[in-house]
């Protein structure tokens, strides 16, 4: 059971991940050298940078 919960949260954060790695790349508001920090922190830091990103992140709306 441990293993289950532990594969469906980490499918969760891939998920989310890559939600966020697509909006950084599509941004029209952000510069080239905001959207590299973007995608470093979400690959090195996959909780916190999605986190960050949710909370600081461009919006485009």
């Amino acid at each position: 059971m441990q293993i289950q919960i532990t594969g469906l949260f980490g499918l969760i954060i891939l998920i989310a991940d890559i939600y966020a790695l697509i909006n950084v790349v599509q941004s029209r508001r952000t510069s080239t050298g905001a959207k590299v920090v973007w995608i470093l922190a979400i690959l090195f830091l996959p909780v916190a940078g999605f986190v960050a990103w949710l909370l600081f992140g461009p919006r485009d709306k």
